[in-house]
Order: structure tokens, then sequence, then C-alpha cells
């Protein structure tokens, strides 16, 4: 059984911490969260479930990471906090092998330089959307953008009323596609979990592809996901790419062949 540290307690942290509660093959060790708030009672109580892992919820404000990291030892960390986060466990977490899963939707250069160096030491893994279908929806997109590469393309993405900014997740799938951001328009409604849309344009018709998440929970699944297909890596910075790319291009051959 592999044990977790997660970093995040909000929206997303308590549902990817439910996941992970519920699967019997990784163990919820501890949960780092900037609030004081249920400080030393447990992710488990909270989401009232029955299990042996001890889910100890944590704040930054009084626990000494390097002791943290000592006297409660994990297999991965998983991120859903904030950018800034990568500065206060990254190093400390690199040098004691620990392989890190950031789920952050938006990091800037600095951020991302680290991570890269984090890579010599651990396994690094980093996507801005870690649901399975936000990156099934990549991989498609992409293949046809090349096979239609004139193709008209316009990104739309939904959420919730209070999310500020744009979708990280979108931002993803313009670069992936090298189309201009100003091609992303932004919808911000109620309570939208996320929604993504790729609008291909052809004369006469249209193709969609659209990907929709219906509970935060998603974000939960992909992680674990992830972290099963990263036990066997070296160290190296990864992404979902890294790991889709081979049940794709097999499952591709396999039914060619």
């Amino acid at each position: 059984m592999k044990k977790i540290g997660l970093i995040g307690f909000g929206k997303a942290g308590k549902a990817v911490a439910n996941v992970i509660l519920r699967n019997s093959d990784f163990s919820l060790e501890w949960v780092l969260r900037d609030s004081t708030i249920m400080e030393n009672s447990s992710a488990k109580e909270f989401l009232g479930i029955s299990v042996q892992d001890p889910g100890v919820i944590h704040s930054r404000q009084n626990t000494d990471l390097d002791d943290l990291l000592s006297s409660h030892p994990v297999d991965f960390i998983i991120d859903f906090s904030g950018a800034e986060s990568i500065f206060g466990y990254g190093k400390k977490a690199a040098q004691k092998k620990i392989k890190i899963i950031s789920a952050i939707s938006h990091y800037g250069d600095d951020e991302i330089k680290l991570l890269k160096d984090l890579a010599l030491d651990t396994v690094v893994f980093w996507s801005p959307n870690i649901t399975l279908g936000v990156n099934y929806l990549l991989f498609a997109a992409s293949l046809l953008k090349s096979i239609a590469p004139g193709v008209d393309i316009e990104v739309i993405e939904e959420h919730f009323k209070s999310k500020s900014g744009v979708s990280g997740t979108a931002v993803k799938i313009a670069e992936t596609l090298d189309i201009e951001t100003k091609s992303i328009n932004s919808i911000r409604a109620g309570g939208i979990v996320g929604k993504h849309e790729v609008i291909f344009g052809f004369p006469y018709q249209t193709v969609r592809l659209v990907h929709e998440s219906i509970s935060r929970e998603a974000f939960g699944s992909g992680a674990l996901f992830v972290a099963e297909n990263l036990k066997n890596k070296l160290n190296g910075f990864y992404s979902f790419d890294d790991i889709l790319r081979p049940y794709f291009f097999g499952q591709t051959q396999t039914i060619l062949s």
C-alpha cells in the first residue's frame, strides 16, 4: 500500500481526500492546509468514512515540515493548494525521494523551473487539470487538428461564478492546439464544476469535443491514476502525455494489427 500526503483541503482537496480514503491500494497519511480549523482532527472523521488511514489534518502555521515528513513518511505528495506551495515543500520532498503530483491550475515560470529542478532528484508530475476525461479530450483534439490543420478552432470554458482568471485547462488546450488564448471564451455561472468545449469549424459543418466534470471527485480518481502509473518511473518531469501515450498508441497498434 502506497502512502499519500495531501496538500490543500478546499473543495477540490476534500473531494480528492474522499477518493483516496475509499481506495484500498492507497493510504491517506496526512493533510496539510493553510487554516488551523480542524487541526489535529482527521479527514476521515470530517468526511464520515470508516477506514484505517490516519488522514490527520495539520496546519502550515503549526507544522514543521521536516518533522512531518520524517515522522509520517509518504510515497507521494498530491498538491491541490496554491502555486506558491511548491516552494515550501518541494526541495524537502525531493531530498526524501517523495514523488510529487501537482494539480495546480496555474504556475509561473519560476514555479515550472523549480519543478524541473526537483525532477532531477525525484519523480515530478504536473497537470493543470488532472481529470482523465480532459486529457482524453486533449488527445482527440490533437489528432483532429493534425488531420485538418486549416480548421477554425474555438475553446469555451465554463466554471463556477467565483472562479477568477482563465481556466488553466483551457490555456493548456490552446497551447496544445497551437491557437492564441484570445480564442478562449470564458463563462462564469452558478456552481458549474468545470466544462471545456473545443469547436472545430469546417465549411458547412462543425465538430465539437466536450468534457464536463460532474463532481470534483474526478480530480481524485485522476490523481490516483497518475500515482499508480508513476510507481515505477525514474526521476524526471512528467505530464499526462507521458502517461497516456503508451495506452493510446498501444491500443491503436492493437486495433490496426
